[in-house]
């Protein structure tokens, strides 16, 4: 079975200063993030284990460790890859016709993920999507890594609200992080994400 591995950061630690600062992103990335996947990469030796003997007693608990860690690397990957330098503003094309159809506006939506975001429960994301079964972008919550979703639904843009993301910089104000995220966030990204989901429509 092949082995999970650590994606590089696409661009410096440093290069989202001053809104997520170089410290945290060393941390958050060559740390937390690290840790999911080899938690993930235990998981899975673990029930390829079991498979094999035949001996599935743990089966429950090293199948919340996949779905937790397996999780927690896919959103900590995502993450990465909707944020850049020099980004933020507003989204543009298919994507920002979809959430005005959706949303209303492209402010309703902003300030429900916004919203989302700063309020989910404990540690989790917020999390913007698109249903394909229902050709709808919706606004959830993720608590920890993989509670509180919808089946099938394929993630355009994620923010992180673990504490491990902002606590040295910001320490217990994630409002403040989550607003500071908004400008860095890369639309461009979301919006090819986007164009490949509608591809699962229907």
């Amino acid at each position: 079975m092949p082995k999970h591995t650590l994606p590089p950061l696409p661009y410096a630690y440093n290069a989202l200063e001053p809104h997520i600062d170089e410290q945290t992103l060393h941390f958050h990335h060559d740390m937390h993030h690290k840790a999911y996947v080899d938690g993930l990469n235990k998981a899975e030796e673990e029930l390829a284990k079991a498979r094999q003997a035949g001996d599935y007693a743990l089966v429950k608990h090293w199948s919340r460790e996949a779905a937790f860690h397996g999780s927690g690397h896919i959103l900590h990957t995502l993450f990465w890859e909707n944020l850049g330098p020099n980004k933020g503003g507003d989204p543009t094309g298919a994507l920002a016709d979809a959430i005005r159809r959706d949303f209303g506006s492209i402010e309703a939506c902003k300030a429900q993920l916004q919203a989302a975001t700063v309020q989910v429960e404990a540690s989790g994301w917020g999390v913007l999507a698109y249903n394909p079964m229902f050709d709808q972008l919706v606004v959830l919550q993720a608590e920890k890594h993989q509670d509180l979703t919808q089946w099938g639904v394929v993630p355009l843009l994620v923010i992180d609200a673990w504490e491990h993301a902002y606590y040295l910089k910001y320490q217990n104000k994630r409002a403040d992080f989550v607003k500071a995220v908004f400008n860095v966030l890369n639309w461009d990204v979301a919006a090819a994400r986007y164009e490949k989901a509608l591809r699962l429509k229907g």
